[in-house]
Parts: structure tokens; sequence; C-alpha cells
């Protein structure tokens, strides 16, 4: 990816999810670290097949409120996280385009979403 082509997080923010039913490659390591440098809050699993976001939230229902703004996100988007409430505060999103096995521009386009809503917050 050429620095040209390098997105931003403004950019992915701006952007729309574009469905997704398969048949579409999923993005190689070095694709997803461009899209990672735009989103450094998210980490990258080993493979590049996910990316995750780790949230400690003050209260149970601070971390509710959190997965209730993160669905809103996600529905508009038609992409939708793995959502992980543990320890009654302790939230980790997971996102993943699982029709096609892997990550794809969607996942970075809603974690950039994501991350607008938290950094406005």
């Amino acid at each position: 990816m050429s620095d040209s082509n390098t997105p931003t997080a403004e950019t992915l923010a701006n952007s729309k999810c574009v469905p997704c039913e398969g048949g579409v490659p999923k993005l190689t390591p070095d694709q997803a670290a461009g899209f990672a440098r735009a989103t450094p809050n998210w980490s990258v699993d080993s493979d590049a097949n996910q990316i995750r976001r780790k949230l400690n939230c003050k209260t149970f229902a601070k971390a509710v409120e959190r997965i209730n703004q993160i669905c809103e996100i996600a529905e508009r988007e038609q992409h939708h996280p793995d959502l992980h409430l543990t320890g009654y505060r302790h939230l980790e999103i997971v996102l993943t385009t699982h029709a096609i096995g892997g990550l794809s521009e969607n996942d970075f386009i809603l974690a950039a979403q994501i991350d607008r809503l938290l950094d406005d917050q």
C-alpha cells in the first residue's frame, strides 16, 4: 500500500461499510498493517484475521451503555462485532469479516467509527 493509498482514521471513520457476502479476498497481513496504522487503539492478531480493542469501563452500567452505542453503529453499517463483557466492566470488541474468514476494510471502518465514538466521550 503506497502512502497515497494509506487510509487515515478520518477517512476510515467517514467511510461506509460495503456489504460482504464472501467471494472477496481477505486482507493480507501487509494490507492489514497499513489499515492498523490508522487505528492504533486496535491490535491485529498474529494471523491478521481479527482486530480487537479492550476497554475498562467505570461501572457495569457504563459498559452496557458502550455496548448499546456500538450496537447502533454496527446496525447502521450492517457490520457486527463480537462484544465480550467480563468482570462486570471489562469490554472487549473483536472485529472480523466472518463471510471471508478474515479482515476486510469494513473491519477497520467500523473500528475507526467506534474510536470516534469513544474519543468524543
